[in-house]
């Protein structure tokens, strides 16, 4: 996922720089309205807690039919990972790369791609995002 506005601004190591106000890109990142939407279509709420991770676990993919669909709800899946990680792990933060792709970074200093994951996630099922969010909340 390439966000072109993210990128206008670079940090010293050529990086998109985030905009001052870091709470803002997180919830421009959490928004995840197809996945809220299907979600909450088949009875989930998403509340942003690992618990809500568990719950998509278990959907019926019915998304898999829809090859349009697929990519968006890919991308939702991964945004939203990282919304639960950087609303529940200490130190978790939203980092802008330089090609617009948004990743986790960790308090040590670890970088996590999620929209990756989401999409394998979306596709066949698998990594479950639960686990996802498991080892990367690991200390």
């Amino acid at each position: 996922m390439n966000i072109p506005f993210l990128g206008h601004r670079r940090g010293k190591s050529g990086d998109a720089a985030l905009p001052a106000d870091p709470e803002a890109i997180a919830a421009l990142l959490s928004e995840c309205e197809l996945l809220r939407s299907q979600a909450d279509r088949a009875g989930v709420r998403l509340d942003d807690t690992p618990a809500s991770l568990e719950a998509l676990d278990q959907l019926v993919p019915r998304w898999r039919d829809d090859p349009e669909t697929l990519p968006w709800l890919g991308n939702d899946a991964g945004l939203y990972l990282g919304t639960v990680v950087v609303r529940t792990v200490p130190g978790a933060t939203w980092r802008i790369r330089r090609d617009g792709e948004p990743v986790l970074l960790l308090a040590s200093g670890r970088e996590v791609e999620v929209t990756t994951p989401g999409h394998q996630w979306a596709t066949t099922g698998l990594p479950e995002l639960s686990q996802l969010y498991a080892e990367i909340a690991e200390p």
